[in-house]
């Protein structure tokens, strides 16, 4: 049996893997799809105003703490990677899998901001126009879909390397988006790297809502 953390990209929560879980579940693993910090309903200003990326990370590692979890197969889709690549590096000896779902595969230093295209720092600048501390989802979507604090988005992570140690790493391109997508460098260093395992699905960006079978196959393969 596997045990499974899943981490949400921007704007999003737990709920982004609604699809997959049942699949994970029905095949006899355990999930824990997480709703980090500033993300959740509950969540006033202050709270979102404050969370960073440090505080999604350490989300992470409360929850690995609180359930006594190892061996865990740690799942992150966008923001989500800088949020498993900054947990991975101080949890690393209870971590067995690293699935970045096209997101971002920081090294140190990198942010969200710095790693990202013209793209998206352009929309992140827009959505955050109205508070200056959160970025409002961008155009129509799920209505579940909350502000992203801003500062997760900025800070930078801060890598020891820990995270190498991890016996399997894996990056999945999303092929569907190709006009858009801030991964196509990424895709190509992460191929050229012989500890990393890179798979691409012909999918837009939200894979695990697009193809929720194909995402669960995935994560369901043995090596």
């Amino acid at each position: 049996m596997t045990t499974y953390v899943l981490v949400p990209g921007g704007w999003k929560g737990g709920w982004a893997y609604e699809t997959v879980t049942p699949l994970l579940e029905r095949a006899g693993h355990t999930v824990h799809a997480l709703t980090p910090t500033g993300l959740r309903p509950g969540d006033d200003a202050a709270t979102v105003a404050t969370a960073n990326l440090d505080t999604h990370a350490g989300d992470v590692l409360r929850l690995l703490d609180g359930h006594d979890l190892r061996d865990v197969t740690l799942v992150g889709h966008s923001y989500g990677g800088m949020v498993i690549a900054a947990a991975a590096d101080r949890a690393a000896g209870r971590i067995a899998r690293l699935v970045h779902l096209d997101a971002f595969v920081p090294r140190d230093g990198e942010s969200c901001w710095s790693a990202t295209n013209d793209h998206f720092r352009a929309l992140f600048t827009a959505g955050a126009a109205a508070t200056g501390y959160s970025v409002r989802p961008p155009g129509p979507g799920d209505p579940r879909r909350r502000p992203h604090p801003l500062a997760a988005f900025f800070q930078p992570a801060r890598l020891t390397g820990a995270a190498a140690k991890i016996p399997r790493r894996e990056f999945v391109y999303c092929a569907g988006w190709e006009s858009e997508t801030p991964f196509a460098a990424q895709r190509a260093r992460l191929l050229a790297d012989p500890a990393w395992q890179v798979h691409d699905l012909p999918t837009g960006h939200n894979a695990m809502l697009e193809a929720p079978e194909a995402v669960a196959a995935l994560l369901l393969t043995e090596r």
